[in-house]
């Protein structure tokens, strides 16, 4: 079975991004990042995507990237789909463990909403920031199944009870 998981940084306040990028600099966090996701597919919403494209100036190295769009958006070096939903089929016929969705808000959003993940990789900033896109708050479903506490953040792993 194919497990689906969340990877995320939030402040405590849950903000995840001001003007399409992130709040902060944690190279810490883009080591996480690149670990947990390395040669699994990656799910994003159009805009995540576009912003990793002005980051890097390329796709995610390593990795196939999956670009959930109403809008029928094209791009070279990634998949696209129209939902979730099929953005998971595609990323399933990798014959792939672990399913990674990396964001935005609106595709947490959907995924939590329809209970399509069952693990969270949470890297929880010791700050609040201002910004424009937030995290959804979580139910009590999910619990604390690793967690490795630093001065600025902590990286925290979540399972669906």
């Amino acid at each position: 079975m194919t497990t689906i998981s969340l990877i995320v940084a939030t402040a405590e306040n849950n903000c995840i991004g001001i003007n399409n990028t992130m709040p902060w600099h944690i190279p810490e966090d883009f080591k996480h990042f690149k670990e947990v996701t390395m040669g699994k597919p990656c799910i994003m919403g159009r805009k995540t995507y576009e912003s990793i494209l002005d980051q890097l100036g390329k796709p995610l190295p390593g990795r196939t990237s999956i670009v959930v769009s109403r809008s029928g958006y094209e791009h070279e070096g990634a998949l696209s789909a129209a939902s979730l939903e099929e953005a998971i089929e595609k990323a399933k016929s990798e014959n792939t463990d672990e399913v990674m969705i990396i964001g935005g808000a609106q595709i947490y959003k959907q995924a939590l909403e329809n209970n399509l993940a069952s693990r969270i990789y949470l890297t929880r900033v010791h700050k609040s920031y201002d910004g424009d896109a937030f995290f959804p708050e979580l139910d009590s479903v999910w619990y604390e199944a690793k967690k490795d506490a630093r001065d600025e953040y902590s990286f925290v792993t979540l399972e669906r009870s």
